[in-house]
């Protein structure tokens, strides 16, 4: 049905794809009535591993296995993209501190730690809406229909995956005080990113390609530092035990998401 489609409006339905499973992700934010703080633990625990097992499975493998196909240096690709995309949270880290005790805003912890946990899921979406564009944008270089099933495959599975992650995203900032509304928000327009990027890489699908894989391992260590800096500290407040179980189940979901599509 879609392989009459040029490569083109195809990119563009799977990008679209993946932008509305992350809003149907935050908006599962509307199913909790209550803010309750024993939900804290749960949820943050959740997020954390929802980030970590995306960092790995998400980005490094994709990342490393672009680096094989291309013949390009593992080690400059995706360590030191991994090194400098946690280096740049804890940068913003200590940037925000400033900016909120200079300005008084000490008591706004909660503000500034949902600008960092939506601002590394989006950075975590940026690469992989790269990732569609790319897939799609070959087809124009020459390709046949089992590439053309191969890109769509490739966007159902990140679609599929951005669903916890948007839940990931809105949850736990509803849970810190945010407003339902505004959750969602936070939480649908960490994925409007993808379609964007998704069709500038298309169009840019030859010179992207190399740079792909230290973008994708640049938002893997922007999240493994978002989960270790600020949501398993702030969930083990609350229960160390229960926080190590969800954290678990958390890496469990995304794992099996990632790896069964």
């Amino acid at each position: 049905m879609y392989d009459s489609l040029p490569p083109i409006w195809q990119c563009v339905i799977g990008a679209m794809f993946c932008f509305v499973c992350t809003t149907v992700g935050a908006s599962l934010v509307f199913l909790f009535k209550n803010k309750k703080q024993e939900h804290l633990t749960t949820l943050l625990s959740l997020a954390g591993g929802i980030m970590i097992a995306s960092s790995f499975f998400s980005l490094l493998t994709p990342a490393i296995e672009t680096c094989e196909t291309n013949n390009l240096p593992i080690f400059l690709y995706v360590a030191i993209g991994f090194l400098v995309g946690g280096l740049f949270i804890v940068l913003s880290d200590k940037i925000l501190d400033k900016f909120f005790c200079l300005e008084k805003f000490s008591k706004h912890r909660t503000f500034k730690r949902s600008i960092i946990f939506a601002g590394s899921i989006t950075f975590h979406n940026i690469p992989e809406g790269m990732a569609v564009g790319v897939a799609f944008g070959s087809l124009t270089l020459g390709g046949d229909v089992t590439t053309v099933a191969g890109a769509f495959m490739l966007a159902f599975g990140i679609g599929i995956q951005n669903i916890p992650e948007g839940a990931a995203v809105a949850l736990p900032l509803k849970a810190q005080g945010i407003s339902t509304k505004k959750s969602f928000f936070i939480g649908m327009s960490s994925g409007i990113v993808e379609p964007i990027f998704a069709l500038l890489s298309f169009a840019l699908c030859v010179y992207v390609s190399s740079i792909l894989p230290f973008l994708l391992s640049f938002a893997a260590g922007a999240m493994v530092a978002v989960a270790c800096c600020e949501l398993i500290p702030e969930a083990v407040k609350n229960g160390k035990n229960k926080a190590t179980i969800f954290l678990t189940i958390g890496f469990f979901i995304m794992a099996l998401l990632d790896t069964a599509f």
